[in-house]
């Protein structure tokens, strides 16, 4: 199960052009367009009903598009029905046969279609050493635990050596422990396999943790398709930013642009110079500086262009300390600190709040730019 040859690994394995869903007079999807290349993880990350389930099962084919086409290695499979496409869906309740043992669940794809016996033994066999289950093979699906179960399901969703694989929150029934066990499970599968997932979440640390690229939507419409690391250090919207975990959003009033510069006067007073953004700001512009939590230091000493703050809470949460501030102007910040650095913060203490150069993004006003 290797890599593919590089004319194979160069064609897509899933495209979407300018594809549309509606039912009646509400538009689920909204001109998707974007490519999956062969072996990727991708994932579909927003809130519920922003129409990552209907994306996914316009690929699958349990949805035919009101406009444009979906393409399953550059063939165009629009209206073709669920059964002759080759993708398989893992859903989050698993589906296995209960009557079935591990073995012939995961060889029921490949029997149904003929496949001989001989390849049958040498797929299943492969396939239950890579999910590790080889050992399990004469279970029963009532006899293995929630992960077992899952890792059977995907067991047998691959048999068939789809071109992609389609699951759709396929953690949401495990405990948090084992969701986070088998986000790691999951990735390690897919990189021995190679061949393309597609995961449809609302978890950002799943997404984040597993993706090569995430495509955050939001009623319908794709947010911004980007690595995680980009997306999280850079989101294009303020949506994404709050979407991809805990951001501050300082308001901010553009005063110039430079080149790949951008000055910015806060709220506060205070100026700063922050990267230019892909969108196009100008000067007197309203806009928001993110600057994540972590990024965020707090001191008893004052630093040139720190921010006065008051500490208003701070609260243990093991690796890090929540620190919530508020500065003169009234602006609320969260920081997250290291033991070292929570020493400065109590609450009522007056602090000064600065960050590294390259912390601060640029983003529009809130409900602008929020669709790439």
């Amino acid at each position: 199960m290797g890599a593919p040859p590089p004319a194979l690994a160069a064609t897509p394995a899933v495209t979407l052009e300018h594809v549309a869903k509606r039912f009646g007079d509400v538009t689920a999807v909204h001109d998707a367009h974007f490519t999956i290349a062969r072996g990727e993880f991708f994932s579909l990350l927003g809130p519920s009903g922003c129409g990552k389930t209907t994306t996914l099962r316009l690929i699958a084919g349990f949805e035919m598009p009101s406009t444009g086409r979906v393409l399953l290695e550059d063939r165009d499979v629009s209206a073709v029905p669920p059964y002759r496409r080759r993708v398989n869906t893992v859903f989050q309740h698993y589906a296995l046969f209960p009557h079935l043992s591990v073995y012939d669940n995961v060889a029921f794809g490949p029997r149904s279609q003929g496949v001989a016996e001989g390849e049958i033994r040498r797929r299943v066999s492969e396939l239950l050493e890579v999910v590790r289950l080889a050992d399990l093979g004469s279970r029963r699906p009532a006899q293995l635990s929630g992960g077992q179960q899952q890792r059977v399901a995907l067991a047998r969703a691959l048999v068939n050596f789809p071109v992609a694989l389609l699951l759709d929150e396929p953690l949401g029934a495990l405990d948090l422990k084992l969701r986070q066990a088998m986000q790691l499970e999951l990735k390690r599968i897919q990189r021995e396999v190679g061949i393309t997932f597609l995961y449809v979440t609302h978890d950002q640390e799943e997404a984040l943790t597993m993706s090569d690229r995430v495509a955050v939507m939001a009623e319908g419409r794709i947010a911004q398709i980007d690595t995680p690391q980009a997306m999280y250090h850079a989101p294009a919207s303020v949506f994404v930013a709050d979407f991809l975990g805990r951001a501050n959003l300082l308001p901010a009033r553009v005063t110039s642009v430079s080149g790949a510069q951008v000055r910015v006067t806060l709220a506060s007073g205070h100026a700063i110079e922050l990267p230019a953004p892909t969108w196009k700001p100008v000067a007197g512009a309203q806009a928001l500086v993110m600057v994540r939590p972590e990024r965020v230091r707090v001191g008893r000493d004052q630093v040139p262009g720190a921010l006065p703050a008051t500490v208003v809470e701070v609260v243990f949460q093991g690796p890090v300390v929540h620190c919530g501030l508020r500065t003169a102007d009234g602006t609320e910040l969260v920081a997250h600190l290291g033991p070292a650095a929570a020493a400065a913060a109590v609450p009522g203490q007056q602090v000064f709040v600065d960050w590294d150069p390259d912390a601060p993004r640029l983003l529009p006003p809130a409900g602008n730019g929020g669709a790439a």
